[in-house]
C-alpha cells in the first residue's frame, strides 16, 4: 500500500523538520485549494477551508515514517480529536495524500490563503474576506 503525505510547513525542504523526510521519496509539489494555513509563529496549521491555493510538497513514505510524523504532529490515532492535529486524506496530483489539520483555536492568527508559509517571513497575511473585498 502506497502512503503519501502532503506537507506545508516545517517538514518542507530546507526547514527545521525536513530531516523527518530525508529518506522519503519526493514526488513533487502541488497547490491545494481546499486548505488554508494559519501562521502560528514557529509553524503553520492547516484548516479544511477554501483557498486560492496552498503550496505543498508531496512525499511517498512508509508506515514507520508515518508513525514518526504522527508523533511529531501530536496525532492520536485512537482519539484524533484529542491531539493537536488530525490527519485526513486529500486529493493531490499524485493521488490521495495525508494532510495534518490543526485542531486548536486559531483566532487572531494570520490566515494564509495562497502560496505558502515561511518562518518569520513578515508577509501581510490578509484573510480570504479581505482579499475578496479588495477585488470586488
Amino acid at each position: 500500500m502506497t502512503i503519501r503525505v502532503a506537507v506545508y510547513g516545517t517538514l518542507k525542504k530546507g526547514l527545521s523538520n525536513a530531516h523527518y523526510l530525508e529518506h522519503a521519496h519526493y514526488l513533487g509539489t502541488d497547490c491545494l485549494t481546499d486548505i488554508v494555513l494559519y501562521d502560528l509563529g514557529p509553524w503553520p496549521g492547516a484548516r479544511l477551508e477554501a483557498s486560492l491555493g496552498i503550496d505543498v510538497e508531496v512525499y511517498e513514505i512508509d508506515t514507520n515514517q508515518l508513525q514518526q510524523l504522527d508523533e511529531l504532529e501530536d496525532y492520536d490515532a485512537i482519539e484524533p480529536r484529542n491531539g493537536m492535529y488530525d490527519r485526513i486524506q486529500i486529493e493531490t496530483r499524485f493521488g490521495l495524500a495525508w494532510v495534518y489539520l490543526y485542531l486548536l483555536p486559531v483566532e487572531g492568527r494570520p490566515r494564509i490563503c495562497s502560496g505558502g508559509w515561511l518562518p518569520g517571513d513578515g508577509r501581510d497575511h490578509r484573510n480570504m474576506n479581505d482579499m475578496e473585498e479588495t477585488t470586488t
